[in-house]
């Protein structure tokens, strides 16, 4: 670990995600909407932003490239997450899920074009598996219940095409900028779009307010802020070509708990996909 910083941020990442995809069910079940459940994670990324900038020394990095990039990370990831929220009220979450998932193609590409970063034989075989690995495990059966309508495609691919370029823009701005900036940038940037969320809120219906609510929240919550605040670190030190699909393997950890706490019995689907996972973080580490 101490020989690949890179490893353990990213390892970090995806069980702090792991856990918060696990247990982020609960508030929403007890009747607190996910749309708060939003404003409550940005309000979250507050604590981590002061932690980070603690690091250095409260120093902001505020000239017009620094000011682009991090605006640019923050809306992409924040604004793509405010989007889902209404992809999922039209769309099927069988297809939603999956497209948006892959997005760590699309920062390969762009790494591998632009950036220029190359990885082994074993590396590629391990991003590939991983893809693979991702859409298997995003992927749900079709539910009877879900409409069709044409705009949720779209919007979909929007998200998936914020969040590969959020990865890409993190790594681009790690060469001139440091990372407690980047991810500052980020808390910023979420809590500017709390009003949205608000607004998409049904306030006529009825809403727990009480520990389950917003304070079980807070404290799931939390678990997404310090994964994306050690994304950050990992991205800074490591091939982003390598860390974003591991990262985006959370749903593995995700999967593995929710079996433990709901007794979920994994679909044969979900198990090629938890192989397949395994085998690709396997790759990446050794």
């Amino acid at each position: 670990m101490k020989n690949k910083p890179w490893l353990f941020y990213t390892i970090l990442t995806t069980v702090t995600w792991g856990i918060w995809g696990a247990l982020i069910e609960l508030p929403e079940k007890a009747g607190f909407p996910p749309t708060l459940g939003y404003s409550v994670w940005a309000l979250t990324m507050i604590p981590c932003a002061l932690f980070a900038l603690h690091i250095n020394r409260f120093r902001l990095e505020h000239d017009k490239k620094s000011l682009f990039y991090g605006m640019m990370i923050g809306f992409t990831g924040s604004g793509g997450t405010v989007l889902l929220f209404e992809v999922l009220k039209s769309g099927p979450a069988y297809i939603i899920f999956p497209i948006i998932s892959l997005s760590p193609i699309l920062t390969i590409i762009l790494s591998v074009v632009f950036l220029k970063e190359k990885a082994t034989r074993q590396n590629w075989i391990g991003i590939i598996l991983a893809l693979i690995a991702i859409f298997l495990l995003s992927y749900s059966k079709p539910d009877d219940s879900d409409t069709k309508k044409y705009l949720w495609l779209e919007l979909s691919i929007l998200i998936f095409i914020m969040w590969g370029v959020q990865a890409f823009y993190m790594k681009l701005a790690n060469k001139s900028m440091k990372a407690e900036s980047i991810f500052t940038y980020m808390a910023i940037t979420a809590v500017i779009l709390i009003p949205f969320t608000i607004l998409m809120t049904d306030f006529h219906q009825d809403i727990n307010w009480g520990f389950r609510g917003p304070y079980l929240t807070a404290i799931i919550q939390m678990l997404n802020a310090i994964g994306a605040l050690s994304l950050v670190y990992a991205i800074r030190y490591g091939k982003v070509i390598i860390v974003t699909p591991m990262t985006a393997l959370y749903p593995l950890i995700t999967i593995l708990l929710s079996l433990i706490i709901y007794a979920v019995i994994p679909a044969p689907v979900t198990v090629a996909g938890i192989v397949l996972a395994l085998i690709a973080v396997y790759l990446f580490a050794s």
